[in-house]
């Protein structure tokens, strides 16, 4: 993960996770830049159109909550693990 953060180009993962991973950080920086171009080579490693739409709708949703967040004075969360734990236990939604 730090790999991925750090450089997500030279990261040692999956080079469709790669190709995936580049076109949801040119659409998070830019998104009036992304091109039938980008969405094609991002098909051509696998992605599927469903699979690409989520990426772009997570993206999304990550850049409102952080400039809500960011403008509103609400203090962020800094400490997820008690979250990620309770979803690998309980899943998403509790039965």
């Amino acid at each position: 993960m730090a790999a991925v953060i750090r450089d997500c180009s030279s990261a040692p993962i999956d080079p469709s996770l790669r190709a995936l991973l580049l076109f949801v950080d040119k659409a998070a920086r830019d998104a009036s830049t992304i091109t039938s171009a980008d969405i094609g080579a991002v098909r051509e490693c696998g992605w599927t159109d469903d699979a690409i739409y989520d990426a772009i709708t997570v993206c999304a949703l990550f850049n409102f909550y952080t400039t809500w967040v960011g403008s509103s004075g609400v203090e962020p969360l800094h400490d997820y693990r008690p979250s990620g734990e309770r979803l690998a236990r309980d899943g998403y939604v509790p039965e």
